[in-house]
Protein backbone atom coordinates (compact mmCIF):
# COMPACT_ATOMS: atom_id res chain seq x y z
CA UNK A 1 0.00 0.00 0.00
CA UNK A 2 1.49 3.38 -1.22
CA UNK A 3 1.59 5.76 1.35
CA UNK A 4 2.25 9.18 0.34
CA UNK A 5 2.30 12.69 2.92
CA UNK A 6 0.84 10.72 5.74
CA UNK A 7 -2.46 9.22 3.55
CA UNK A 8 -3.02 6.03 2.89
CA UNK A 9 -3.55 6.05 -0.82
CA UNK A 10 -6.78 3.54 -2.37
CA UNK A 11 -4.61 0.25 -3.99
CA UNK A 12 -7.38 -0.46 -6.27
CA UNK A 13 -7.82 3.29 -7.63
CA UNK A 14 -6.10 4.81 -10.58
CA UNK A 15 -2.98 6.53 -9.69
CA UNK A 16 -4.73 9.65 -11.28
CA UNK A 17 -7.66 9.57 -8.91
CA UNK A 18 -5.59 7.76 -5.95
CA UNK A 19 -3.62 11.06 -5.51
CA UNK A 20 -6.37 13.28 -4.87
CA UNK A 21 -7.23 11.63 -1.89
CA UNK A 22 -4.02 14.18 -0.88
CA UNK A 23 -5.98 16.76 0.90
CA UNK A 24 -4.42 20.46 -1.65
CA UNK A 25 -4.15 17.79 -4.60
CA UNK A 26 -6.83 18.10 -6.98
CA UNK A 27 -7.45 16.20 -10.37
CA UNK A 28 -4.98 18.59 -12.52
CA UNK A 29 -2.43 18.99 -9.50
CA UNK A 30 -2.58 14.76 -9.93
CA UNK A 31 -2.53 14.73 -13.81
CA UNK A 32 0.51 16.73 -13.62
CA UNK A 33 2.40 14.97 -10.90
CA UNK A 34 1.97 11.85 -12.90
CA UNK A 35 3.06 13.46 -16.07
CA UNK A 36 6.59 15.23 -14.32
CA UNK A 37 7.23 11.75 -12.69
CA UNK A 38 6.69 9.75 -16.12
CA UNK A 39 3.76 7.65 -14.23
CA UNK A 40 1.12 6.13 -16.54
CA UNK A 41 -2.08 7.62 -14.81
CA UNK A 42 -3.86 4.73 -15.72
CA UNK A 43 -2.67 2.41 -13.33
CA UNK A 44 -3.80 1.32 -10.34
CA UNK A 45 -1.81 2.70 -6.94
CA UNK A 46 -0.78 -1.19 -6.07
CA UNK A 47 0.67 -1.57 -9.11
CA UNK A 48 3.14 1.25 -8.75
CA UNK A 49 6.73 0.27 -8.17
CA UNK A 50 8.33 1.51 -4.98
CA UNK A 51 10.60 4.05 -7.28
CA UNK A 52 7.47 5.59 -8.78
CA UNK A 53 5.80 6.07 -5.31
CA UNK A 54 8.98 7.61 -4.29
CA UNK A 55 9.48 9.61 -7.20
CA UNK A 56 5.72 10.77 -6.63
CA UNK A 57 6.56 11.74 -2.87
CA UNK A 58 9.67 13.73 -3.78
CA UNK A 59 7.48 15.53 -6.59
CA UNK A 60 4.95 16.05 -3.73
CA UNK A 61 7.23 17.70 -0.86
CA UNK A 62 9.30 19.77 -3.18
CA UNK A 63 6.39 21.39 -5.09
CA UNK A 64 4.05 22.86 -1.91
CA UNK A 65 2.14 22.50 0.98
CA UNK A 66 -0.68 19.71 0.93
CA UNK A 67 -2.33 17.82 3.88
CA UNK A 68 -1.52 19.34 7.75
CA UNK A 69 0.53 22.34 6.13
CA UNK A 70 -2.03 23.26 4.11
CA UNK A 71 -5.19 22.91 6.78
CA UNK A 72 -2.66 25.09 9.42
CA UNK A 73 -1.84 27.72 6.88
CA UNK A 74 -5.63 28.08 5.92
CA UNK A 75 -6.80 28.19 9.38
CA UNK A 76 -4.19 31.04 10.28
CA UNK A 77 -5.16 33.23 7.32
CA UNK A 78 -9.13 32.90 8.44
CA UNK A 79 -7.20 33.83 11.94
CA UNK A 80 -5.59 36.61 10.62
CA UNK A 81 -8.66 38.49 8.66
CA UNK A 82 -10.53 37.91 11.45
CA UNK A 83 -8.48 39.23 14.09
CA UNK A 84 -7.83 42.32 11.49
CA UNK A 85 -11.19 43.22 11.97
CA UNK A 86 -11.79 42.80 7.83
CA UNK A 87 -14.94 42.60 6.30
CA UNK A 88 -14.36 39.01 5.15
CA UNK A 89 -13.34 37.92 9.07
CA UNK A 90 -16.54 39.11 10.08
CA UNK A 91 -18.31 36.86 7.70
CA UNK A 92 -16.40 34.26 9.09
CA UNK A 93 -16.93 35.00 12.82
CA UNK A 94 -20.49 34.69 11.74
CA UNK A 95 -20.24 31.76 10.10
CA UNK A 96 -21.75 33.34 6.88
CA UNK A 97 -20.94 33.15 2.94
CA UNK A 98 -17.69 35.58 2.75
CA UNK A 99 -17.36 35.83 -1.37
CA UNK A 100 -20.88 37.83 -1.95
CA UNK A 101 -23.15 35.34 -2.17
CA UNK A 102 -26.89 36.51 -1.31
CA UNK A 103 -28.19 35.98 2.31
CA UNK A 104 -31.70 36.34 1.91
CA UNK A 105 -32.83 33.28 0.26
CA UNK A 106 -30.54 30.36 0.29
CA UNK A 107 -27.38 30.20 1.82
CA UNK A 108 -28.26 27.33 4.02
CA UNK A 109 -25.32 25.41 3.99
CA UNK A 110 -23.51 28.70 6.43
CA UNK A 111 -26.35 29.51 8.24
CA UNK A 112 -27.88 25.86 9.14
CA UNK A 113 -31.04 24.96 9.23
CA UNK A 114 -33.90 26.84 9.97
CA UNK A 115 -35.47 27.97 13.42
CA UNK A 116 -39.16 28.07 13.37
CA UNK A 117 -41.26 30.70 14.32
CA UNK A 118 -41.37 31.50 18.14
CA UNK A 119 -43.61 28.52 19.83
CA UNK A 120 -44.71 30.54 22.78
CA UNK A 121 -45.88 33.74 21.15
CA UNK A 122 -48.17 35.69 23.23
CA UNK A 123 -51.54 35.82 20.65
CA UNK A 124 -52.55 39.52 19.59
CA UNK A 125 -55.65 39.71 21.84
CA UNK A 126 -58.29 41.81 20.01
CA UNK A 127 -60.44 44.67 22.20
CA UNK A 128 -62.71 42.95 24.35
Amino acid sequence: MARIAGVDLPPRKRAEIGLTYIYGIGRTRAASLLHRANVDPARKIADLTEEEVNRLRMLIETEGAVEGDLRKELSLNIKRLIEMGSYRGLRHRRNLPARGQRTHTNARTRKGPRRGTVANKKKATGKT
